[in-house]
């Protein structure tokens, strides 16, 4: 990790002890085994509101203790190496930016100390089919006697089952694949109309499809300008990629570390396989790889917290180069542990799959290398 300030290395402290003695990929495990409609352990959920990580991002008169991506960082990559599953991200990171960007002082203080608290889950509703295009939004937002009627679906939704709200992209005018005419509105989960559906993913998480048949609300509402929501939208987007960038590199550094652990000790014809100069020129290969997807990682989070003008081309470079170490050092993973990589048994396939979620949220590698050519003016 980057030079951290002495706060931000207790942090990592804390996150790294409390994750492996309370939330070890083995509490994953009995999760998804026990088929819990939420995604995540209510309890261990409540662990982490409980030392503040819900409330790392929001500001200090709302609840929070704002102290910025990085930190948050940290505390997605110790999350990522277990396979925590929590709200944390799609609530205190996602839903809480578009709200402190863009939400109205009402919407902050009704919202906010809540998110912070854990007592409430707010998350991004943005896709609405199979692959990551917030400009091709559909979901219609009428003006009706002052308020708005949204009428849509949304697909994929992080946490979509457990959420209290949802901020929620929608078109006020424009076409189709058009930033022009998109809003974003603060919708209660429990609005009349609003239903939803649990999808069942690889990683065993609380997606769901979320469908608005005919939901009215205010025009307090609305977050931000009407028809002007898409530079929110994009800069909300680029904080979740920063901070998906992070959990990837805690997936990856882990895959990295069982790997070596097992080419330190696997025996084979009298030598350690480690030994075996193909293996160890591949384990040599994948360490490059992680350091330099690690330093866009920091890159792009330290970007964010200075406010820089580059953020858009970072986000996007740490969401592809973190992806595409993730995809490669997980399937290295499979294929080194061998036949025991295979096996549901052995926790390589649970890190495998969460991997392939993470590359595909919010933009999978060939959207974020098309992005950044395109803001670097290619």
């Amino acid at each position: 990790m980057a030079a951290l300030t002495e706060e931000q290395a207790l942090l990592q402290e804390q996150a790294k002890s409390w994750v492996r003695e309370e939330a070890p990929v083995a509490k994953f495990r009995e999760m998804r085994d026990s088929g819990s409609e939420h995604g995540f352990d209510k309890a261990t959920w409540a662990s982490m509101a409980e030392m503040g990580w819900a409330g790392i991002l929001v500001p200090e008169e709302y609840g929070g203790v704002d102290l910025g991506y990085l930190t948050f960082g940290v505390v997605l990559e110790e999350l990522g190496r277990q396979l925590t599953a929590s709200p944390l991200f799609a609530s205190g990171l996602v839903g809480t930016s578009a709200l402190v960007l863009s939400g109205s002082d009402a919407q902050k203080q009704a919202w906010l100390p809540r998110v912070a608290e854990g007592s409430a889950i707010l998350t991004l509703a943005v896709d609405e089919g199979p692959r990551h295009a917030p400009s091709a939004t559909g979901l219609v937002a009428e003006e009706k006697d002052g308020g708005f009627v949204l009428r849509g679906s949304k697909t994929h939704v992080l946490e979509g089952g457990s959420a209290d709200a949802f901020v929620v992209v929608a078109r006020t005018g424009g076409e189709p694949s058009s930033d022009a005419g998109i809003s974003l509105f603060l919708v209660e989960a429990d609005a009349r109309g609003v239903s939803r559906q649990r999808l069942v993913t690889a990683d065993s998480r609380g997606h769901a499809r979320v469908d608005f048949d005919g939901v009215e609300v205010g025009s307090e509402a609305l977050i931000g300008t009407r028809n002007e929501g898409a530079p929110v939208l994009h800069a909300v987007l680029d904080r979740a990629r920063a901070g998906l960038g992070a959990e990837m590199m805690g997936v990856a550094s882990q895959s990295f570390d069982m790997t070596l652990d097992y080419l330190k000790n696997r025996v084979q014809f009298g030598q350690v396989i480690g030994s075996f100069q193909g293996l160890g020129h591949r384990a040599a290969g994948l360490y490059t790889e992680m350091e330099l997807a690690r330093s866009c990682v920091e890159a792009a989070l330290q970007a964010l917290d200075r406010e820089a003008d580059d953020v858009p081309a970072l986000c996007s470079l740490s969401k592809c180069k973190a992806g595409e170490f993730v995809h490669h050092m997980t399937n290295e993973m499979i294929q080194m542990h061998g036949g025991i990589g295979m096996t549901d048994e052995f926790d390589a396939g649970l890190y495998l799959k969460r991997a392939r979620v993470l590359e595909a949220t919010y933009g999978n590698p060939a959207f974020h290398r098309d992005r950044y050519a395109t803001l670097k003016g290619f």
